[in-house]
């Protein structure tokens, strides 16, 4: 299974609205090699580190584990109960505990 943090990525990037220099420059990369770095890593040429991983997290405003989802809809569950405050996802995750119990 291919990785997918270089498709995800992409997505949370274009949806977010964000050229690959911005997005690099935001997440601490050099202005000189934002752009091809992020390029790099949307291609698979490269893989981010964990802790880039999680500046451009911060920068897009989702989840790190986002990124390390193969499966789309686990990928979209992550997302929105990142946009929950703690005491909505805590509920959703009691409501999902109820509901794998069956």
């Amino acid at each position: 299974m291919a990785n997918p943090v270089a498709k995800r990525l992409k997505q949370a990037r274009l949806a977010f609205g964000i050229s690959q220099k911005q997005l690099g420059i935001k997440a601490g990369i050099d202005e000189f090699s934002a752009s091809a770095r992020i390029n790099q890593y949307e291609r698979e040429t490269h893989s981010p580190k964990l802790d880039m991983v999680a500046r451009m997290a911060k920068v897009l405003k989702v989840p790190t584990p986002y990124f390390y989802t193969a499966d789309n809809d686990l990928a979209e569950l992550i997302l929105l109960a990142g946009k929950l405050p703690a005491t909505k996802r805590k509920k959703l995750i009691q409501d999902l505990k109820k509901i794998t119990k069956d």
